[in-house]
């Protein structure tokens, strides 16, 4: 999770993660995120990416995005 820079190929794949994920209508990520809207929050950090993949100083919404995943890829397991 510690990448300077996406690729736009990087991007597709998360984009198309979230078309096929079902998302649980809020989550708390950690003590200090709540999200109450998960699937309109993703679909934003998606839009927000395909700006901000090349920028490594604009990285936050696409590690965002990768906590996400990695949270509800977790939550299947258990």
């Amino acid at each position: 999770m510690d990448k300077n820079v996406y690729t736009i190929e990087e991007v597709d794949q998360l984009k198309a993660w979230a078309e096929q994920t079902e998302f649980p209508e809020e989550m708390q990520l950690d003590k200090a995120i709540y999200i109450p809207d998960v699937k309109e929050t993703v679909r934003r950090l998606v839009m927000q990416a395909y700006v901000c993949y090349e920028n490594p100083r604009l990285q936050g919404c696409l590690r965002l995005l990768e906590r996400i995943k990695a949270r509800i890829e977790e939550e299947k397991r258990s």
